[in-house]
């Protein structure tokens, strides 16, 4: 009898812990102006799975944000940057492939955004390793009306667009030409921090501001997917036994 309870027990612990898993990726980058998270958009899996492979593999830890525009957007993920000496111009560096594009129009440069850097390729492929996260700045609709008639020659922006870009900011004349694969979730005072930063004549910091990111565990990413949704995290006694028998690493 005890054993016909145990294997019932083990086996409602086994389904318990296969039917929990994440919804999405999560990046934590670590600043020395806070933190940043980050969810990895599930609409663009090329981005998101190259990204997390990357930090899987510790490829970010100690790179710099090199580049950094106030009320534009901070840039990193150039390998270059990790021992570059201070007066190095960088931007250049990277893996030897690029991402396919994978830009859609619901996925904007709100202020948050991560978006892949690119070169002027005609088929606006990403770099594999540069990126950037968007601060941007508040427009008004006379404003948005101007960037319409003379940087999107007479483009229309959508209801979506105008709400976002009125409302949090952000830097619309860059929807449709970079592919956003991703968004702050939290420490958006973070990116603030680090976009008023000084810095020299090719927009690269004076003191260098370095970044080591980490993808969330299994049970991180749980809880925050429940956050999100308006969830209390799960943290009791039977939840941290379920996740004893699964790894922290996941994947979707």
């Amino acid at each position: 009898m005890k054993r016909f309870l145990l294997s019932i027990f083990i086996g409602i612990c086994f389904v318990a812990v296969r039917a929990q898993k994440p919804q999405h990726y999560y990046v934590d980058f670590k600043t020395d102006k806070g933190n940043i998270l980050i969810q990895l958009y599930n609409e663009t899996p090329k981005h998101r799975d190259n990204f997390k492979k990357l930090v899987n593999e510790g490829y970010y830890d100690s790179l710099l944000f090199h580049r950094v525009i106030k009320n534009f957007m901070i840039q990193g993920g150039d390998p270059d940057s990790k021992k570059a000496t201070d007066k190095a111009v960088l931007g250049n560096g990277g893996p030897d492939y690029k991402i396919p594009a994978e830009i859609q129009s619901n996925l904007i440069h709100k202020k948050g955004a991560l978006g892949a850097a690119r070169d002027n390729n005609p088929a606006k492929q990403s770099s594999a390793s540069q990126f950037y996260i968007v601060q941007g700045r508040r427009f008004t609709n006379e404003g948005l009306d101007s960037l319409e008639r003379f940087k999107l020659n007479g483009g229309k922006l959508s209801a979506m667009q105008r709400e976002a870009y009125t409302s949090i900011g952000g830097t619309p004349h860059l929807d449709g030409n970079y592919t956003v694969f991703g968004q702050v979730i939290k420490g958006l005072e973070s990116v603030d921090n680090i976009a008023v930063v000084k810095t020299d004549e090719h927009d690269r910091p004076i003191v260098n501001e370095r970044m080591f990111v980490r993808l969330l565990t299994r049970r991180e990413a749980i809880n925050q997917d429940r956050e999100l949704q308006g969830l209390k995290p799960k943290t009791g006694f039977f939840t941290t036994l379920f996740d004893a028998f699964k790894s922290k690493k996941y994947n979707l």
